[in-house]
């Protein structure tokens, strides 16, 4: 009984079930719905402080998950800069490596934090303008983050 029941539900699972039964044709199954993502949507929260500028500081949030959301100034360009680094395989949020080498100038005290999920990973980044592989991380993720440029 167990072996029989086993040869129907294989036979109903690849579409012969009709032709066991004396049907002249198989019937096709059904198309099976989309799985549901896997990863949750890009949704950033942006913090900026210490920028000197009142309309560069601030909290914004950002979805970029097929359609643009949230408050940040620039989302619709902060999502295509996100979207390139994606596709070029790049992760915007990676700190300095400890040991590069980075010139010494100072690009003034603003700070930044980006917390969330992009690409289905948790972002915790903090960014500064403290030496110059900073300032380039920080101009590298604009319009993500405000241009302070003197």
């Amino acid at each position: 009984m167990l072996l029989r029941r086993l040869v129907l539900a294989t036979a109903l699972a690849t579409g012969l079930a009709g032709a066991s039964v004396g049907a002249s044709s198989a019937v096709p199954l059904p198309e099976l719905p989309p799985l549901p993502l896997l990863s949750p949507p890009d949704s950033l929260t942006v913090t900026v402080s210490g920028s000197g500028i009142p309309e560069a500081d601030g909290s914004w949030k950002l979805t970029c998950d097929g359609r643009v959301g949230g408050d940040h100034p620039a989302a619709e360009r902060a999502c295509e800069r996100l979207e390139g680094f994606a596709r070029a395989g790049e992760n915007p949020f990676a700190p300095v490596p400890a040991d590069r080498m980075c010139t010494q100038l100072y690009g003034g005290p603003v700070t930044a934090q980006v917390i969330g999920t992009w690409q289905g990973r948790r972002i915790d980044a903090r960014f500064s303008r403290s030496n110059g592989c900073e300032i380039d991380r920080w101009e590298n993720a604009e319009p993500l983050l405000p241009s302070v440029r003197a």
